[in-house]
């Protein structure tokens, strides 16, 4: 059963969905691979001028899927891929985004979230840390407020996320906010948004470059461990991990 939407086009704009919202489209193997291979497709169609990543139900992505978690090289490979796609790409959100999800988020060049999004960064509480998301993150967001919500892992809302750098609007209607974006796209040439995007994509691809691999071996170490047995058994078993005072 595919879990990405059939692409959809309108003037230049493909959108594609994630579309598995009983999984509350968390990052899967399956997933993964969907939808890398569909920015593939769109990078090689001259008739596409820019992507808008979407999502079903009330979730835009609650991180990875931890039942079956995409192999940590892939899961880098499909962030670099967004962020190096010579093609803008645009996160409408009308959901949650949770851990992981936030880094598939933060790799998008432009986003706008609406009032019923909120977005966590919850890995801390699972005994785990944001390590290969903060390729996309760390070059974007505030750093006092990445400080803060990294060590906690609180819940903030669509305003919070515009102020710390997460997303770049927030709006009480998604869809009309993406209006004047899109048109933007739309009346700038190809090769004008490829050179434009080469240029404020440079530092996060730096990230990518500098520190992939490092962070892909800590994210490992990591999830071998006890304390993240108990966290993901815990959040599995919807229970407080046993560190909880």
């Amino acid at each position: 059963m595919p879990l990405l939407a059939p692409p959809a086009h309108e003037r230049g704009v493909t959108t594609l969905t994630l579309d598995n919202p009983a999984n509350r489209n968390a990052l899967s193997a399956g997933l993964v691979r969907e939808v890398s291979e569909a920015l593939d497709v769109c990078a090689a169609d001259d008739a596409v001028r820019a992507v808008v990543l979407t999502h079903t139900g009330n979730t835009f992505c609650a991180g990875a899927d931890l039942t079956a978690p995409p192999d940590p090289h892939d899961l880098v490979a499909l962030m670099r891929r967004v962020v190096a796609l010579p093609k803008p790409v645009v996160a409408r959100v009308t959901g949650h985004v949770r851990a992981g999800g936030l880094g598939l988020l933060g790799a998008c060049d432009i986003s706008v979230a609406g009032p019923e999004s909120s977005f966590a960064l919850t890995e801390s509480r699972l005994g785990l840390a944001p390590a290969v998301i903060s390729l996309p993150l760390l070059p974007r967001l505030d750093p006092r407020a990445a400080g803060r919500y990294y060590l906690t892992g609180e819940r903030f809302g669509a305003a919070e996320a515009a102020r710390i750098g997460l997303v770049s609007v927030a709006a009480d209607e998604v869809d009309k906010a993406l209006e004047p974006v899109l048109d933007g796209l739309r009346r700038a040439s190809p090769q004008g948004l490829a050179a434009s995007k080469e240029l404020v994509t440079a530092t996060v691809l730096r990230s990518f470059d500098s520190h992939a691999e490092d962070l892909i071996a800590r994210s490992a170490a990591l999830f071998a461990s006890d304390d993240a047995r108990e966290g993901m058994t815990a959040f599995l078993e919807r229970r407080d991990p046993a560190w909880v005072l």
